[in-house]
C-alpha cells in the first residue's frame, strides 16, 4: 500500500499528520507521505488519515 499527498491540493491543515504521524507529516506549509511503503501495522491509520483530508488530497494505492 502507498500513500500519496498532491501538494497542489493541500491545504496543510495538519489532519493527516495528527492522525497517523507514522506516515504523514507537515514539510513547510503541506503534508507529505514520507514512508514509500505504508507498513502493515499502519495501513488502518494512513487510511483514516486520507478520509479526514478535508480536501480529498491524499490517495491511497
Amino acid at each position: 500500500m502507498k500513500a500519496t499527498v498532491d501538494p497542489d491540493i493541500c491545504i496543510g491543515c495538519g489532519l493527516c499528520a495528527d492522525t497517523c504521524p507514522g506516515v504523514y507529516r507537515m514539510e513547510e506549509d503541506k503534508a507529505v507521505a514520507y514512508v514509500d511503503a505504508v507498513a502493515k501495522d499502519q495501513e488502518e491509520c494512513a487510511r483514516k488519515g486520507a478520509q479526514e483530508c478535508p480536501v480529498e488530497a491524499i490517495k491511497i494505492a
